[in-house]
């Protein structure tokens, strides 16, 4: 048991990496971050291809990646021909409401791609007074809780429609969780928004009112924007979905003016640090995945409450997918009847009996994916791009003490009492 876990080693070493090195020496970082990825991913692919001769689970995961990247990269494209400016001044009460219109829009278009078309315009709009609060409340609710509510909102929960839970079964158990969670988060930003607002010069609130007008540049890519959205649903044959990803993002990248993408600012260096960092980090992760799904019996959760926790605490720095995955099938080795054929019976069973485990599982992996910038794709997608385009962005720890630990656990804490403590 103990030596199986010794190999997650790389996979701690890589998230320490991304969390201290740009701390420690940020130019070396921007060079080199490529060969620390790969680097610790290397002794996991040899130790799994040549001592454990298990392809099988380096297939998967390959798979598992390529269609991650491909969605992730495919929004990216399609997005960065989308320009949106927004006329008026970017008040308090405005900055909430568009927050929660991305919400809104994240489960409709994922949170991946709700922050890809969003994020550029928040920047603009807040331009003349944007700080870190500004990205860390975006990452929080349109990146991450905002999707909450249905299969298209983010993976764990389309992987759940997948094994027979209804689509519309989360939204109607979950709609109270994410109302107050949300409206508590709007309400903190609203609050730290208007003392924000209110040190603002008076000229900078006269910029802000007069500098932008409307403008919806590159509206054809809303027609690749669904044809991203409608290939999730397309599981046969096998990379069919990525080839008609990487087809609307071809087609978008072509078809779109270069003003339009250079007025985004838009360039594919966001994209190749998350892609290279990620690989790193599905690979490096196998280990730790299969130790929990092979020993999440013998470990003790056994209550809503700890399946919540359980599951939002790895999926706060593993992949909220395949630990959505995990716990479901804890909770069907737990709760399913033992006649059940497959494992969809035994989802459906549990939806009968135990739908708060479900509920649990469902919440945990998608609001924790918040927590830290590898939580979930799109946030260190956001980050990269807010990065770039000169907004001060917290580090991975400031990220996670000041915002994380000091409003998001005391939230979930509360949640866990309210929904999950029986």
């Amino acid at each position: 048991m103990l030596s199986e876990l010794l190999w997650a080693i790389p996979f701690i070493l890589l998230l320490a990496s991304i969390a201290v090195v740009p701390l420690a020496n940020k130019g070396w970082w921007e060079k080199n971050f490529h060969l620390v990825s790969l680097g610790l991913a290397c002794p996991v692919v040899f130790h799994y291809l040549f001592q454990l001769r298990n392809m099988g689970s380096l297939l998967h995961t390959g798979f598992e990646y390529i269609s991650f990247i491909c969605l992730i990269g495919s929004l990216y494209v399609v997005s960065g021909g989308i320009h949106l400016s927004v006329k008026g001044e970017a008040t308090p009460l405005v900055n909430s409401v568009f927050l929660l219109i991305g919400a809104l829009f994240a489960n409709l278009l994922g949170t991946t791609g709700a922050s890809m078309v969003l994020i550029r315009p928040w920047i603009r709009m807040n331009k003349y007074r944007i700080t870190a609060y500004h990205i860390v409340f975006f990452i929080f609710i349109v990146s991450n809780i905002g999707g909450g509510l249905t299969p298209i909102g983010d993976p764990p929960l389309f992987l759940g429609y997948l094994k027979g839970v209804p689509f519309f079964w989360v939204m109607k158990h979950t709609w109270p969780i994410w109302a107050l969670t949300l409206g508590i988060l709007i309400a903190f930003f609203y609050t730290i928004d208007k003392s924000n607002y209110k040190r603002a010069p008076l000229e900078i609130r006269q910029k802000e009112t007069g500098s932008e007008e409307w403008k919806f540049l590159g509206g054809h890519n809303v027609l690749f924007l669904l044809m991203i959205i409608g290939s999730v649903f397309i599981n046969h044959p096998l990379f069919l979905r990525e080839g008609i990803m990487i087809l609307a993002a071809f087609l978008s990248y072509v078809t779109t003016l270069s003003s339009v993408r250079k007025s985004n600012d838009f360039n594919f260096g966001p994209i190749n640090e998350v892609a290279v960092l990620f690989a790193g980090i599905f690979a490096t992760m196998i280990p730790a995945l299969e130790w929990l799904e092979k020993y999440a019996g013998q470990i003790g959760i056994h209550s809503p409450g700890q399946f919540f926790w359980g599951t939002g605490i790895l999926s706060s720095v593993l992949d909220n997918a395949p630990t959505y995955l995990n716990f479901l099938s804890a909770a069907v080795g737990l709760f399913g009847p033992e006649a059940a054929a497959t494992h969809r019976e035994g989802v459906a069973a549990i939806l009968m009996s135990h739908p708060n485990y479900i509920r649990a599982i469902s919440v945990g992996s998608v609001f924790f994916g918040a927590v830290t910038y590898i939580g979930n794709g799109p946030n260190f997608l956001v980050k990269s791009i807010a990065d770039r385009s000169a907004v001060k962005t917290p580090s991975f720890f400031g990220y996670f003490l000041k915002y994380s630990l000091s409003i998001l656990i005391p939230i979930f804490i509360l949640i866990g009492y309210l929904f999950f403590r029986s």
